[in-house]
Parts: C-alpha cells; sequence; structure tokens
C-alpha cells in the first residue's frame, strides 16, 4: 500500500509502473457502454455498426468452410504481415477510393486501432505534438497520450481542417521550439464531427505537409459509406510517400472479427511488420481467411449499398428528429458514416448533463471527449448507426426533454438574463478566419 498526502493508493505495485502510463485513462465512449446497454435506454453514444443487416447464414457458410477445407493452416500461426489472398482483396477494396498499391505494401492488423497504435510507437518520442482536428478521435487521442505526446488541435469547419490555420498551428509550434511528427485526419464523415475533407483542401494540407516535412496518417474507417455522393478520393490516392492509410473492415463487415490494415511507404511498412510482430506474432490467420472467403464468395459490394441504405435512413431520421424537437441548435449534416455534431446552448454542460439524459433513459457522448484538453462542454456526438429509425427519433425526443429543462434550469438561476443559443469556435483551437464547425447543407438551426 502506498501512502502519501494525497491518499492512499490501493495498487500494491503503484510506484513501478512506467511513466508512461500516466498517460492511460478510460475512454469517456468505452465508459458509456455499461450504461448504453440498458435496453431501456436510446444510446446514441457508441459507433457500433448494425451487424445484424449482415447475411449471417453467408458469414456462417464462410466460417465453416474454412475450417473444413483450411482448418489447421487457419488454426495455426501466420505471417506477421497478413495473408497474400486477403492483401489482394483489400487493393481491391482500397481501388474503389483511387488507391493504387501493390500487395506487399499493405500490412494486416487487428483492427485500425492497432496499426494506429503501431505508428504512433514507431515515430513518437515523450514530448512530441501530433497534429489533429478539433474535434477529433478519442481513440486515437488515448494512443498519442499513452506515449508521452501532446495533441495540438486545428479548426474544422463543414469543409474539413481549415489549411491556414494548419499553416498557424504549425508555425507556433515551431517557434515554441515543438517537434511535430505527425499530422491524423479522420478526412471521410469524421468521427466525431460527421464532416467530409473537400478535394480542394486535401491537397492544399498535402502540400502543406509536404513542406513541414511531417507524414500524414489518413484514417478511413467510414470512407465506402456515402449517402448521396462518393467522398473524394483518397488522400493516399495521390501521394505514396507522405502518408500512411488506414483502413478497417469493422464498419463495412463486422468488428467482431477485429481486422484491419494500414497502407504505408516501404521503409514504413518494413518496421511495421516488424513492431506487429513484436506486439502480437501474427494476426489472426482464422479470421483472415473468413473475411477472404466472404470477399471471394459473397456479394460485398451489394452488402455495402444495404449498409448505406439503412444508414442513410437512420440519418435522416436523426435530422427529422432534431428539426422538429430541436429547432433552434445547430448540428452537422453528414454525408456518410455514423455521426452528426451538436452544438448546445451557450452555458450548458454536455458532460455535466449526461447523467440526467441516462436518467431520461438516453445516452450520447460528451464533447469532452474528442478533445485532448477537456474542451468541448459545448457539444457532444449523437451516433445513429446502431438504433433504428424510430428508436432514433425517440431517442433524439428524450434528448429535447433534458436539454429544455437544463436551458430552463440554467436562465431561472442565471444572472445574466435568458441564454442565447450561440455557436461558438471550439475553445482548444486557435480562432479560425471562417466559419466554424456549424450545418452547411439544412439552414439555421
Amino acid at each position: 500500500m502506498t501512502i502519501s498526502r494525497e491518499g492512499t493508493n490501493l495498487d500494491p505495485w503503484y510506484g513501478h509502473y512506467a511513466e508512461r502510463t500516466a498517460g492511460l485513462s478510460a475512454s469517456e465512449v468505452r465508459a458509456l457502454f455499461a450504461v448504453a446497454s440498458r435496453p431501456e435506454v436510446v444510446s446514441l453514444a457508441g459507433g457500433m455498426p448494425a451487424v445484424s443487416a449482415l447475411p449471417l447464414d453467408t458469414v456462417a457458410a464462410s466460417m465453416e468452410r474454412v475450417m473444413t477445407e483450411r482448418g489447421p493452416a487457419a488454426l495455426q500461426y501466420g505471417s506477421g504481415q497478413g495473408t497474400p489472398e486477403l492483401r489482394e482483396h483489400i487493393l481491391e477494396i482500397m481501388a474503389l477510393e483511387g488507391i493504387r498499391a501493390g500487395v506487399d505494401d499493405v500490412v494486416v492488423t487487428t483492427g485500425s486501432q492497432q496499426a494506429l497504435d503501431l505508428v504512433a510507437k514507431l515515430f513518437l518520442n515523450p514530448g512530441d505534438v501530433v497534429i489533429a482536428e478539433s474535434p477529433s478521435y478519442v481513440g486515437a487521442m488515448g494512443i498519442f497520450r499513452s506515449y508521452q505526446s501532446e495533441v495540438a488541435h486545428v479548426p474544422m469547419d463543414d469543409d474539413g481542417m481549415i489549411p491556414h490555420a494548419l499553416t498557424e498551428r504549425i508555425a507556433s509550434l515551431r517557434a515554441a521550439g515543438r517537434s511535430i511528427k505527425l499530422l491524423y485526419l479522420i478526412p471521410n464523415f469524421h468521427n466525431p464531427a460527421g464532416v467530409t475533407l473537400s478535394a480542394e483542401r486535401r491537397l492544399e494540407i498535402l502540400d502543406i505537409a509536404r513542406k513541414n516535412d511531417i507524414l500524414i496518417i489518413e484514417d478511413n474507417p467510414y470512407g465506402l459509406l456515402w449517402f448521396d455522393r462518393p467522398a473524394p478520393q483518397a488522400m493516399r490516392s495521390v501521394d505514396d510517400e507522405g502518408i500512411v492509410y488506414l483502413g478497417s473492415f469493422s464498419k463495412t463487415f463486422a468488428p467482431g472479427f477485429r481486422v484491419g490494415w494500414a497502407l504505408a511507404p516501404h521503409a514504413i511498412r518494413e518496421k511495421l511488420v516488424l513492431a506487429a510482430e513484436s506486439a502480437i506474432l501474427s494476426p489472426s490467420s482464422l479470421n483472415q481467411m473468413i473475411i477472404s472467403d466472404y470477399l471471394d464468395r459473397a456479394d460485398w459490394r451489394g452488402q455495402v449499398d444495404v449498409f448505406r441504405g439503412l444508414y442513410r435512413e437512420r440519418r435522416d431520421a436523426m435530422l427529422d428528429a432534431l428539426d422538429h424537437y430541436l429547432p433552434d441548435l445547430t448540428w452537422t449534416v453528414p454525408n456518410g458514416g455514423f455521426y452528426v455534431w451538436l452544438t448546445l446552448p451557450s452555458g450548458l454542460d454536455s458532460k455535466g448533463m449526461l447523467p440526467r439524459a441516462v436518467k431520461e433513459l438516453v445516452a450520447y457522448t460528451p464533447g469532452t471527449a474528442f478533445y485532448a484538453d477537456g474542451s468541448g462542454r459545448e457539444a457532444l456526438r449523437l451516433a445513429f448507426c446502431y438504433p433504428e429509425a424510430d428508436q432514433v427519433r425517440e431517442g433524439v425526443r428524450r434528448l429535447a426533454t433534458v436539454v429544455r429543462s437544463e436551458t430552463e434550469l440554467l436562465q431561472t438561476f442565471s444572472p445574466t438574463g435568458p441564454i442565447e443559443t450561440v455557436h461558438r469556435p471550439h475553445a482548444s483551437a486557435p480562432a479560425p478566419q471562417s466559419e466554424p464547425l456549424h450545418p452547411a447543407e439544412r439552414g439555421p438551426r
């Protein structure tokens, strides 16, 4: 037992941990799962795919076929880089977004989360800086923090990261003597903001990164899940040296298989394989073979279309419900993916409001989860991917009850009078010259 002036720590090994463990903390998203999984709660919190829409008999047939025909190989250790057959399929998938590469350029990983962890392990020293959008993916920030690096946010608007703000951020960090190692982007149907980086800005940001010798991580789990029109082609399609591209089967097939990949320049790829072998020896041969069999035999493109239609219906249900129940607020309008980013009335705190929302049997993710410095209390992420459309509408109705109650309470006790609904730049980011994140397609909210 460790006794200090701050109190008692019941972990007998507390004083033995490496310094980097100080960066390990519970994800606000993961912490919500226990509550959100209760059947009476409408969860608009977690980005869980609608796996019930998969042809489960077809998946089961692939599992049975692999075990019957290739069982011993499927249950054995495999290559640290992944099976050649699955890597060939991955090339076919990436070609849909304009990427041309060779099978040797792909490294299969245990989900794209592991790929991101491996890249961070290869590049980040304590005190290094990773530049990311404002807001950014909570799982990525957890990884960067675990390697004792700092996340520096750059503001976004409806067209994604703002290039001139990125240039200013790089200049200010360099002037302060900081080492910038990575630029982390989710260009398509961003998690959590739901916006898409425009084609023009992709080229601008690539040019900025090249001039400043910064490696880009292009994290693209949602790219094929577009609704009304495809996203611009991948940044990796026009630059094969300055980008590590991350992909995943979790959103377009099933997260339970835990299979993702990294497409990296040659020298980085070699180190990724060595790092992966050091961490896990090899990704699951069984899971790779099942996915390869499914991609060989099933109409996987048609299944992606099924997911698009399902998620489009649920997005529309959320947007209609927001229009009906919370017409005075602002939110983003995604053209794909899983998420809507909602801005609350001034003075409301999405994190502080969450327990009262759960009491009303609805869950969301507070905006604070998506900022390295805990900013974002004025916003929250709503996921429309998992509940059915009528549940999405009911969840928004319950949320509106909470928002109205909190607003009335704040107005009652506010010394400055009525609360105004405003949209403010994100507090953690440098002030942008153009409009901050706001709805572009459906008028005032």
